[in-house]
C-alpha cells in the first residue's frame, strides 16, 4: 500500500468519479482506476460501487477512508515538519450544528495561526451527519447537545461509533426572533404565547425524529410548522413571516446583524452543548485552539 493510492481513493470519493479526480490530480483515468483495484485486492475492502454516473463509497469504504484520511494528514504533518514549515498545510475540519459560537470560533482559529495556506473546513449539518462525519474521521470533531429527551439515543449512538461527548456548557433555552416581533419587548415567552407564529427548525431529512431535532421542545404539536437546512434562510423567514427557533440563546451580532434577538423561553428543559471526538485521540493543536475559542464566545 502507497501514499499516492490513498491519495487516490480520497480524491475519487471526494469528486464521485474517476474522471474528475483525474483531471484534478492530472494522472491518467487508467492509472487511477488500476491503483484503486490494486489497492482494494490487496487489502481486501470494497471501497467504492460503480454507477453509471460514477462511484459512490460502499460502506466498508467509508471506515476505509476515516482512516486512510488519518494516515494522510499524519503523513502531511511529518512532512511539514522535517521538509520545513513552508510547504505545510494546515488540514481542520469541524461539523456542527448550526451555532453562530461555532463559526466565530472558527474564525479565530484562522486568525490566531495566519497560515499563508490551509485547508479547512466547517460543515453546519443534520445531527446524523455530524455523528457519521466524526465516527469516518471526515471531522476533527463534532458540535452537538443533548438533553434529558435526546441523551440516551444519542449517547448510544456514540458509543456504537466508539465518539465520547465532552460538555463545554449548560444553556437554558431561549427562542430566537426578529428584533421587530410582537413578542420583543417580552422578558420571557411561553410556548402559549408563541402559539400563532411560525415554528422554524432544521430538517433532519430520514432522521427526522426529535431524538436528532436541533431545537428542544420539538416534541409539542404546533399548528404551524416551517423546516429548512441552513442558517441564512431560517433567519429570513423569522424576520419575513415572524416565525420563532428554539436555542441555546448565544447569539452573535457580529455575524448575524442586529435583526435578530433571543428571548428566554419558560420552560423546564435544558441543553447541554459539547463537543464529540474519537475515543482514545487527541486534539491537533487547531481542534485545541478551536475548543477554546468556543469557550471565549460562551
Amino acid at each position: 500500500m502507497k501514499l499516492q493510492q490513498l491519495r487516490y481513493v480520497v480524491k475519487v470519493a471526494e469528486c464521485g468519479s474517476i474522471t474528475e479526480a483525474s483531471r484534478r490530480l492530472f494522472v491518467s483515468q487508467p492509472s487511477i482506476t488500476a491503483s484503486i483495484r490494486d489497492l482494494e485486492n490487496e487489502m481486501g475492502v470494497h471501497i467504492f460501487e460503480r454507477t453509471n454516473k460514477g462511484v459512490i463509497v460502499s460502506e466498508e469504504g467509508e471506515t476505509f477512508l476515516g482512516y486512510a484520511r488519518q494516515v494522510l494528514d499524519q503523513a502531511d504533518l511529518l512532512e511539514g515538519k522535517y521538509k520545513g514549515a513552508s510547504e505545510q498545510v494546515p488540514h481542520f475540519s469541524v461539523s456542527c450544528q448550526h451555532y453562530s459560537f461555532a463559526v466565530n470560533a472558527f474564525v479565530d482559529v484562522i486568525r490566531e495561526f495566519d497560515a499563508a495556506r490551509y485547508d479547512f473546513t466547517l460543515r453546519e449539518e443534520q445531527t446524523h451527519e455530524i455523528i457519521e462525519d466524526v465516527a469516518h474521521m471526515k471531522s476533527e470533531l463534532g458540535i452537538l447537545y443533548l438533553s434529558e429527551h435526546n441523551r440516551e439515543v444519542i449517547e448510544r449512538m456514540l458509543v456504537a461509533n466508539e465518539l465520547v461527548f465532552e460538555g463545554l456548557f449548560c444553556a437554558t433555552p431561549h427562542v430566537f426572533v426578529c428584533a421587530n416581533h410582537p413578542l420583543a419587548d417580552h422578558a420571557s415567552v411561553t410556548l402559549e404565547d408563541l402559539e400563532d407564529y411560525p415554528f422554524l427548525s432544521y430538517e433532519q431529512g430520514s432522521y427526522n425524529s426529535f431524538y436528532y431535532s436541533e431545537e428542544l421542545t420539538s416534541t409539542f404539536e404546533r399548528r404551524k410548522n416551517i423546516r429548512v437546512r441552513d442558517r441564512a434562510t431560517l433567519f429570513n423567514l423569522a424576520m419575513g413571516l415572524n416565525g420563532y427557533t428554539v436555542c441555546s440563546g448565544v447569539i452573535s451580532h457580529e455575524l448575524n446583524g442586529p435583526g435578530i434577538i433571543s428571548i428566554p423561553l419558560d420552560v423546564d428543559e435544558y441543553m447541554e452543548i459539547g463537543i464529540i471526538t474519537r475515543k482514545n485521540t487527541t486534539l491537533t493543536r487547531y481542534g485545541q485552539a478551536y475548543v477554546e475559542a468556543i469557550r471565549r464566545h460562551i
